[in-house]
């Protein structure tokens, strides 16, 4: 028990220091950046669109948020360098083959990988779970990963097979 006059407490018992800073765990903010919609945060479903600063957003959720931009919601900030339709651009992504999403069993009897990405690249395969730098065209909105467009190099998009300006946006989240 102590202090019944046999013990004598110390400092560190007494005095409580600063409290500690919680850290925010890095795959969670990360599967909150590229698995949900950045204004609305609900899941992202397609139509998938992106913004210049490389955010993703439900397309319903910004022309909700286009033609009533006097209603109160939150997260307003994150899309407030958005004034029109021009602003963004609709993403054409490849689904991946190994996501089951809400199809996938939910009693916990089976391991469910939480860092497995919606889409994947095409060219290369790599899953967009945010480990990977993904970019997308700004002429047909077809999403890479970096890595692919680092290799090869050509003027041609390799989903649409038509000539690409490549000036890919890249997804870095910064909200």
């Amino acid at each position: 028990m102590g202090c019944d006059g046999g013990t004598i407490p110390k400092r560190h018992e007494l005095v409580k220091g600063p409290k500690k800073v919680e850290k925010v765990d890095r795959n969670a903010e990360r599967a909150a950046k590229w698995k949900y919609c950045a204004l609305s945060q609900e899941k992202l479903r397609r139509p998938i669109v992106s913004c210049e600063v490389g955010r993703l957003y439900n397309k319903d959720a910004i022309i909700e948020y286009l033609l009533d931009k006097t209603a109160d919601r939150p997260n307003m900030e994150v899309v407030t360098h958005i004034r029109g339709i021009k602003d963004i651009k609709e993403l054409n992504l490849t689904d991946n083959p190994e996501w089951a999403g809400e199809r996938s069993n939910t009693k916990g009897d089976v391991y469910e990988d939480l860092h497995c990405g919606m889409f994947i690249c095409p060219v290369v395969g790599l899953e967009m779970n945010g480990k990977h730098r993904f970019c997308y065209l700004q002429t047909c909105g077809c999403v890479f990963s970096d890595r692919a467009l680092k290799e090869i190099k050509t003027d041609i998009c390799h989903k649409v097979r038509d000539v690409a300006i490549f000036f890919p946006s890249h997804f870095v989240p910064s909200f």
